[in-house]
């Protein structure tokens, strides 16, 4: 009875501890890193989107049923150390709530979509923020990115009892700023000069050519005039041979 009395003390601590623990609290760890896409493919990184490569084959071994979703989480850079898994689907955070909690969940897939193995020619990427019509308050929506990072991502499976596991974040992202396809003030300004040099230059020219033309025209007489001129002649010659004449 003294042995038992001694046990139940430390005893106890144990039995809350285990009953504290809840399913689906502790995430597996997939040692897997999410890659920007090929550096020669169009458009892997624009002013609101980015691309990655699948994840294909990182969750075969993981608990999850085929229609258990996986998630990808986008986050700001600084707010990675702030993610909370969410314990169900209904607790995701919708692209909305994206400036407030620094992260959100998109792009919903499955075990199926990203089973390693895919031999053919179609091209396995997730190309991030490419959904233009959907509401940003829904679940799930891959809006468009609001600036140009720098972002984290990675891949969240959850399965019935909560979060089941996930993979490393991925290096800082940035996208591509408007400022980069916009010319130098400067250059901009030059230019202007020039073109506005041209344009003189051509009003100038166009002006001597009208003055040129209005100095220039030669007179023009009337059928009149002609009549008298062939008159006169006619008279001169008609004076000539009558003074011969005589």
């Amino acid at each position: 009875m003294g042995l038992r009395e001694r046990q139940s003390p430390l005893l106890m601590p144990l039995l809350l501890l285990v009953t504290c623990v809840q399913p689906g609290a502790v995430l597996e760890s997939i040692k897997y890193v999410p890659q920007l896409s090929n550096s020669t493919l169009l458009g892997r990184l624009t002013q609101s989107t980015f691309t990655l490569e699948q994840p294909l084959g990182q969750f075969e071994s993981v608990s999850l049923s085929d229609p258990d979703p996986i998630w990808l989480v986008v986050a700001h850079s600084n707010a990675t150390q702030n993610f909370t898994a969410p314990q169900k689907v209904e607790d995701t955070h919708a692209p909305a709530n994206f400036d407030r909690n620094g992260y959100y969940l998109t792009l919903r897939a499955s075990r199926v979509h990203y089973q390693g193995g895919h031999s053919g020619r179609q091209l396995q990427v997730l190309r991030v923020g490419n959904d233009t019509h959907c509401a940003s308050t829904s679940r799930g929506c891959n809006s468009p990115l609001p600036g140009a990072g720098p972002y984290r991502v990675k891949f969240l499976a959850m399965n019935a009892s909560g979060p089941a596991a996930e993979t490393e974040w991925s290096n800082d992202i940035y996208l591509q700023q408007a400022q980069t396809f916009q010319g130098a003030p400067e250059s901009r300004s030059r230019g202007t000069v020039i073109i506005i040099a041209i344009l003189s230059i051509f009003l100038v020219v166009f002006l001597i050519l009208v003055i040129a033309a209005c100095c220039w025209r030669l007179p023009v007489s009337s059928p009149e005039e002609q009549v008298r001129m062939r008159r006169y002649h006619t008279h001169h010659t008609d004076s000539l041979r009558a003074e011969r004449s005589s």
